[in-house]
């Protein structure tokens, strides 16, 4: 990183994501895999790790539904369409560029 971002700014640019995620259901998770090679889920378990290795505690279901407004499992009832084989391959094709980086 050329600039660096101070917590305060990083807080509240990752609480203005979280609300946009929230207000955007119409961006399924299954794209935004495809297109970024991530998605609410994992943003989800990013902040449990972080919350768990900061001597915090939080569960996956926690994590999710801090994210998604919800239980997770409500959010797919609700907005979770189906995976067609497209949308499939191009979130394999997405998340095999990620070796790189994690």
């Amino acid at each position: 990183m050329t600039h660096e971002i101070s917590d305060a700014a990083a807080a509240a640019a990752f609480r203005r994501l979280v609300s946009h995620l929230q207000h955007r259901h119409d961006a399924e998770n299954i794209d935004l895999m495809g297109l970024a090679g991530f998605c609410r889920n994992c943003l989800a378990d990013w902040i449990m790790e972080a919350t768990n290795q900061d001597n915090g505690e939080m569960t996956k279901d926690e994590a999710r539904a801090a994210i998604h407004g919800m239980p997770a499992s409500e959010w797919k009832k609700k907005y979770q369409t189906e995976a067609t084989p497209e949308r499939l391959k191009r979130m394999k094709e997405s998340i095999a560029k990620n070796a790189s980086s994690d």
